[in-house]
């Protein structure tokens, strides 16, 4: 393994699902604070649309809200080639019909010297997950009630 490798964070992606396709971009200033902060890499965007029909194309990086702007011109040319064709038809499988999504492949930036320490130190992941918000919620109201 090249000294690169042994100083990445753990690797992560999200699908985003924008019903109808509205995307108000609300979101992208915080995307790129995070980057800007030196917490994530990100090593590919990309968007892609899922038709009434079921059929999946691909969307530019453009003016997404319609204001005017180039929402993700930052974003220009995030692209790793880990995402294929084949992927972004898996992730369009998530998807109503009608509705877009961002697909988003990033590096833990900030756990890079924590994983590098524990490479180091011989030990290694074996397992890895995220437990989703709502099921969170749903456990510390049961919890609450519990009380």
């Amino acid at each position: 393994m090249n000294d690169d490798a042994e100083e990445l964070g753990p690797i992560d992606y999200l699908i985003v699902e924008f019903p109808g396709s509205r995307m108000t971009g609300e979101g992208l200033p915080l995307l790129v604070d995070l980057v800007d902060r030196g917490l994530i890499r990100i090593l590919d965007l990309t968007f892609v649309r899922k038709e009434e029909d079921g059929s999946v194309s691909g969307l530019e990086i453009a003016d997404l809200t319609g204001d005017g702007e180039l929402d993700l011109a930052v974003f220009e040319g995030a692209s790793s080639g880990l995402l294929g064709q084949d992927d972004l038809e898996e992730a369009a499988a998530a998807l109503q019909p009608g509705s877009s999504a961002g697909i988003l492949v990033y590096e833990n930036r900030w756990a890079a010297p924590f994983a590098a320490a524990l490479n180091r130190g011989g030990a290694q992941v074996v397992a890895s997950g995220r437990i989703p918000v709502p099921a969170l919620l749903a456990a510390l109201d049961s919890t609450d009630s519990a009380r």
